[in-house]
């Protein structure tokens, strides 16, 4: 059964770092790759809203999936939703990628370029924002 408590909590957190997200999106590359507290703070950013979101999806897949979903890492459970029928497979396709932007992040590979991160942010903005809806709609269908 899902937990609509843990999903709730979850994506009011994600809105919260989309709006810290949104006031860092207004700097130029120049203003956040020379600023070291900005850039890390767009870094945390990422790695929390994506974390948060990876967190929700394999709760949905715990509770209502049907063992036969296919999980070799965090991408994975972006398109395991759609086979739920949490959201449309191209939008799956579209946001599944950010879990490896999670794993350069959080790992801290040496070919992590600021100039990705920072053009990250706008698609992150723009998918999470949706993500959050189409989770939020589903949850309510399951009441």
């Amino acid at each position: 059964m899902l937990d609509l408590n843990f999903i709730q909590r979850k994506i009011k957190l994600i809105h919260e770092e989309l709006s810290r997200l949104e006031s860092l999106s207004r700097y130029t590359f120049k203003e956040i790759s020379e600023d070291f507290t900005k850039m890390s703070a767009v870094e945390r950013l990422l790695e929390k809203i994506i974390m948060r979101a990876i967190d929700i999806n394999q709760h949905i897949i715990a509770e209502l999936g049907h063992g036969d979903e296919k999980i070799r890492g965090y991408e994975d459970t972006f398109h395991a939703l759609y086979s739920l029928n949490v959201y449309p497979v191209e939008f799956s396709k579209e946001i599944a990628p950010s879990a490896g932007l999670r794993n350069r992040l959080v790992h801290e590979y040496n070919d992590t370029n600021n100039e990705i991160i920072y053009k990250s942010v706008k698609d992150a903005i723009s998918q999470y924002t949706r993500y959050c809806d189409y989770i939020l709609k589903f949850a309510g269908s399951k009441k």
